[in-house]
């Protein structure tokens, strides 16, 4: 009995040895590899992809550090003690693009993202599911046209010479009104051309959450005698807050992304006091006036807070509704 107790304990031992134990881990690693290799394969893919178009230029983040010159090359260019920050925050350019770039993401934030929940709420009331169909197309449709596109109609819509908004005021015996040069009339337009192209796409996923509200939930709410509004307001509202929780908190996230295709394509000089943001800071002053070093830098400043925000919304997210997010 002794025997076979000590035996037990030597085979115990040997199993336990960290030689077996690296053996067992790549008899696993093996066979994991030969029942999965059709899905690493499709893998690899999209990682390639990363590590050539999103990882491999981060090495020019280096530019950011030095005062590069093209003939001598990013490694052969010399170092600035961050320099490029320390101009940065004495800018006053700089400084502007970064007010206005929070101010017009705020307004984004308050007046775009409600605008979708809104939306969802109205069409999950109506009845008529043609009608709500078309609607629904309707509403999502210009999200799928380019900034170019849009920015166009914009442009023509509120013309001093063309448009239908200036040949209303014109009828009514007013002075034509150059919109788009206007500080006071730009961030309005921007806030409402944002919220006419992004409303109906970005009303799909609320309304796909309120078709997992139980039914009986407004069953109940109809035997008390509760209104449209009331039910909107005590059963779909919280039944859906999670969600509604979550996409906020990710909306947060990228508060530093103001809509660059939007502003390059609707804003001119006479307007840069309130709609210059730092995507198009960092494109005038990078691509047309070729300070690629502090344009790179001014990126970078950027890249790291938009980093920490997204990861405080992770954060945040995962502490309200135990979602990870990333």
């Amino acid at each position: 009995m002794r025997e076979a107790v000590k035996t037990g304990a030597v085979m115990d031992e040997v199993s336990d040895s960290p030689k077996d134990k690296r053996r067992m881990k790549s008899e696993n690693f093996k066979r994991k590899l030969k029942r999965n290799w059709p899905f690493l394969l499709m893998l690899a893919i999209p990682l390639t992809f990363l590590a050539i178009f999103s990882y491999g230029p981060m090495y020019g983040l280096l530019v950011a550090f030095k005062n590069y010159s093209p003939g001598l090359g990013i490694w052969g260019s010399p170092w600035n003690n961050f320099a490029h920050f320390e101009r940065m925050f004495s800018d006053f350019t700089f400084t502007r693009a970064l007010k206005n770039t929070i101010i017009i993401s705020l307004l984004k934030l308050v007046f775009s993202f409600p605008a979708s929940i809104l939306l969802a709420l109205l069409l999950n009331e109506v009845k008529n599911m043609k009608f709500k169909k078309i609607t629904q197309v309707i509403s999502y449709l210009p999200y799928f046209m380019s900034w170019v596109i849009v920015a166009s109609m914009v442009i023509e819509v509120f013309s001093p010479q063309r448009g239908i908004v200036n040949a209303i005021i014109n009828m009514f015996g007013g002075e034509p009104i150059h919109f788009l040069s206007s500080r006071t009339w730009f961030v309005p337009i921007l806030i409402a051309s944002d919220i006419w192209k992004e409303i109906g796409y970005g009303a799909i996923i609320y309304l796909a959450a309120m078709t997992g509200v139980n039914p009986s939930l407004y069953e109940a709410a109809d035997l008390d005698g509760a209104t449209r509004i009331q039910k909107m307001r005590n059963v779909t509202i919280p039944t859906i807050m999670p969600i509604i929780l979550t996409m906020f908190l990710l909306r947060l996230g990228t508060i530093l992304n103001a809509g660059f295709d939007q502003i390059l394509n609707l804003y001119n000089p006479s307007v840069y006091g309130v709609a210059d943001i730092i995507d198009t800071y960092v494109y005038r002053v990078g691509l047309i006036d070729f300070n690629f070093d502090y344009a790179t830098a001014v990126g970078l400043f950027k890249n790291i807070i938009g980093l920490v925000l997204i990861v405080g919304s992770n954060w945040l997210v995962k502490k309200k509704t135990d979602m990870n997010v990333l």
